[in-house]
């Protein structure tokens, strides 16, 4: 059975914490709102970008290396700050929004939302963009200067594109079951990939991407044992599934388990569960 066969499943644990959440939750926000900005900022951005390529050929050949980089910066991104307590003013709010809410949140037993209101705990707040769009945007400069205003605003749009699409994915991630996230080749791979890494005995460190699962193939943090192709297109086949990690996967399932071993800062482990994640 494939995880996305299986019925959502609630912990008493996780129904407190959403509760709790939910009640905290702004009567001012609107999650329509805060999606619509946000594409609409990012599919402006790349409009305007599109407009000002002048007779671009061999400047496309930016997207490969800057998408491959933010591959492995949303890699390293979700790994070294999201999941890691860095006791500095920014990066102690991104930790505190990701590892000790958004993973509260969902866990590999029920992962979906259900109202548009849950937008909140699902998408990045709108200066994520910001930030997102002044460091592409030194990113561009810096192609510009090297190779040509074309190479500039291609780079600036892979990085805005990225960005789009990882919310896009992540949204697909937490939605409930449909046909198009059953069947889309990636959109599956990830949905599984990404349900998965909220299991909270693995979530600290497995599958951190949230596009394409490629950096987490190469670093060795990926949750299946399968070729590069193999990763990219497994869908919602569990067959390749570590078996090193199931008895972990399998016991942080548990509701007592959860109550007794997890914590807002992540799991209680024995040595050989460590060893298991590779020796954390």
């Amino acid at each position: 059975m494939t995880t996305f066969s299986k019925p959502m499943v609630m912990t008493e644990r996780q129904r407190r914490f959403r509760e709790t959440y939910r009640a905290n939750i702004s009567p001012f926000y609107n999650g329509l709102l805060h999606v619509s900005v946000m594409y609409a900022v990012g599919v402006s951005l790349l409009v305007y970008c599109i407009n000002q390529l002048d007779q671009a050929t061999w400047a496309w050949m930016m997207v490969l290396p800057v998408a491959l980089a933010g591959n492995f910066g949303e890699w390293a991104m979700h790994k070294y700050v999201m999941h890691r307590h860095i006791d500095v003013f920014a990066l102690r709010a991104i930790y505190d929004r990701h590892t000790r809410q958004h993973h509260q949140y969902f866990t590999d037993t029920d992962y979906t939302i259900d109202s548009v209101k849950e937008f909140r705990i699902v998408f990045f707040p709108w200066r994520v963009l910001t930030v997102l769009g002044l460091g592409g945007g030194a990113v561009a400069l810096v192609c510009s200067y090297a190779f040509g205003a074309n190479a500039g605003y291609i780079a600036y749009m892979t990085v805005i594109g990225h960005y789009v699409l990882y919310e896009t994915f992540h949204f697909c991630c937490h939605i409930q079951e449909n046909a198009f996230v059953r069947n889309m080749p990636f959109i599956n791979t990830i949905r599984r990939h990404h349900a998965a890494h909220h299991n909270l005995g693995i979530m600290m460190h497995k599958n951190m991407n949230l596009t394409f699962p490629l950096a987490d193939w190469f670093m060795g943090t990926s949750d299946v044992k399968r070729s590069l192709l193999g990763t990219l297109f497994n869908g919602f086949d569990e067959k390749h599934v570590d078996p090193a990690l199931k008895p972990l996967i399998e016991k942080f399932r548990d509701s007592q388990v959860q109550q007794d071993s997890a914590t807002l800062d992540g799991p209680l482990l024995n040595a050989q569960e460590r060893a298991a994640l590779g020796g954390v």
